[in-house]
């Protein structure tokens, strides 16, 4: 494992190929099975994760092996005293939206002594117990300060975001829930340990990568649905203020929206940037905005129908060495034999040294 870790290290300082996270099988995103009971016993869930985790330990992969309480996007609103609902087979759904005066009271609220942050906190104890030098921990999900608040305040955000006259307490709601981001992520970085500006993160998989120059990951689906100017004034200055202290961020959103993109790729506080819809953009112009502001491209690309695994390898890394973008791919398309993998790892690091 150390020697993934050295060579992550050498490719942020611009040395060496570019990495790829092949998964040593086909398996869904998030292990739902049971799901209800692995919430509310974090032994369970520990156990369900360091599983998953074990399987990368021997596989060719760039990938560090990783776990976290999966605890979905309601893990901060729960924080901050909303309900949600819990179903086998799915992830968590948040319930109602919450009064401006009981969004008002998030700022006395201990977030330690959280229900939901107890269960994560006592995750990662049994994993500094257990499992500590199988893989490493890595931060639940706080998902990004405009998310937190559409959450909260449900749609409501939006109309109350195109009223003039609501402007005073769109910047409060904001405030609000960058004070509750900052907070949450605080805490749990000291529960796991390690830099403040600094982290392993594996992004819902059973593998991450080291930034060690960026402390959080930053997630904005619900900013898709606004306009450029809208970001512009009010998702990225509470996006920037929140991440800062961390020395930066890898970024996450789902959806199709070029200037989100753009943006965030503008932003030197953002080392990576991650998108849950590759197959609605064109592969070249995302990976060139990545180069032109030195930010590293982490994320899937969507396959072409009946592409085989070598085909799907090369079409990327031709498109990552014509762009000079520097990239961390999260294959679609690969190959379930560990020597197979073997081969589209050393093809790939062939390919884009």
């Amino acid at each position: 494992m150390q020697s993934r870790i050295e060579a992550q290290k050498r490719f942020w300082d611009g040395q060496g190929p570019s990495l790829i996270l092949i998964p040593p099988a086909q398996t869904e995103l998030y292990d739902t099975a049971g799901y209800v009971e692995k919430f509310n016993n974090p032994e369970r869930m520990w156990e369900s994760e360091i599983g998953r985790a074990k399987a990368v330990l021997n596989w060719p992969t760039d990938g560090i092996p990783t776990v976290r309480p999966n605890l979905g996007v309601v893990f901060i609103p729960a924080m901050a005293g909303q309900d949600f609902q819990l179903v086998d087979g799915q992830m968590p759904w948040p319930g109602p939206p919450l009064s401006r005066d009981k969004i008002r009271a998030i700022h006395d609220i201990d977030i330690a002594r959280t229900d939901i942050m107890k269960l994560a906190k006592d995750f990662y104890s049994i994993h500094h117990e257990r499992g500590e030098h199988t893989a490493f921990a890595y931060l639940a999900d706080t998902q990004g300060v405009f998310d937190i608040a559409h959450i909260l305040y449900g749609d409501e955000t939006f109309i109350d975001l195109a009223d003039p006259s609501q402007q005073d307490w769109i910047h409060e709601l904001m405030d609000i829930c960058c004070n509750l981001y900052s907070r949450a992520s605080w805490h749990l970085k000291s529960i796991v340990g390690g830099s403040i500006q600094s982290m392993v993160h594996g992004h819902g998989t059973e593998q991450g990568v080291y930034f060690p120059n960026a402390g959080v990951r930053y997630c904005e689906d619900t900013a898709t649905l606004l306009s450029p100017r809208m970001i512009e004034e009010t998702v990225m200055p509470a996006a920037m203020r929140t991440i800062h202290p961390f020395d930066g961020a890898f970024v996450h959103f789902c959806g199709k929206h070029q200037s989100l993109y753009e943006q965030f790729c503008r932003s030197p506080l953002v080392k990576a940037i991650d998108l849950g819809n590759t197959e609605l953009y064109d592969l070249h112009w995302l990976l060139e905005r990545c180069a032109e502001t030195s930010t590293v491209y982490h994320s899937r690309v969507a396959e072409k129908e009946d592409e085989d695994w070598r085909s799907y390898i090369t079409r990327i890394a031709e498109a990552v060495r014509d762009t000079g973008a520097r990239c961390i791919l999260r294959p679609t398309v690969f190959p379930e034999t560990c020597q197979e993998c073997q081969d589209m790892l050393n093809l790939w690091h062939d390919l884009t040294a």
